[in-house]
């Protein structure tokens, strides 16, 4: 499925992936920055409904990294208050590629089965950065799940917030 607005495809190349693809009008270094400083993150992660008050990151292969959203006054996703996750990075070859891990507090995400891990690649050309996330599952059931949750309308929300700090940042 493609966002013919924004440009968000996500697809599903495998029995155990998740992909989603979208373009960005900034260079790449700033696009893994926002990515990987809690300071940005904070500006952009999640919902407009939703703050992301706990962002931990030990930048590092091996480091791990945690974040806790809360749901604001306005806020009704998912029938919660907060939500955690968390993880463990593998892989770091900025700019161009980030592997972690990603993983969710509480029973409520059990359809994920234990958990995925994300690759994000970002490729520049002409000013323009796209970013392509594959997300992998342990099982078909567990993506599958992972599919049922309105995660186009949430991750494009998201993405249009980071559009924002990046044209800010760029100033």
């Amino acid at each position: 499925m493609t966002n013919p607005t924004t440009g968000l495809k996500i697809t599903t190349p495998t029995d155990l992936e998740i992909v989603m693809t979208r373009d960005f009008q900034a260079p790449r270094q700033l696009v893994f920055d926002a990515w990987t400083n809690c300071e940005h993150l904070k500006r952009w992660w999640g919902p407009s409904t939703w703050s992301l008050p706990v962002c931990e990151i030990d930048f590092r292969v091996g480091g791990k990294w945690r974040f806790l959203m809360k749901k604001g006054e306005q806020g009704e996703e998912m029938g919660m208050e907060e939500m955690g996750m968390y993880g463990e990075y593998r892989e770091i070859a900025a700019p161009g590629r980030l592997v972690s891990t990603e993983n969710f507090d509480g029973e409520w995400f059990e359809p994920m089965g234990g958990g995925t891990v994300q690759t994000m690649v970002l490729e520049e050309r002409d000013g323009v950065t796209t970013m392509t996330v594959t997300s992998a599952y342990k099982s078909k059931e567990a993506r599958d799940g992972v599919l049922q949750f309105p995660m186009e309308e949430g991750a494009e929300e998201s993405f249009q917030r980071l559009d924002a700090l990046l044209a800010a940042l760029a100033q």
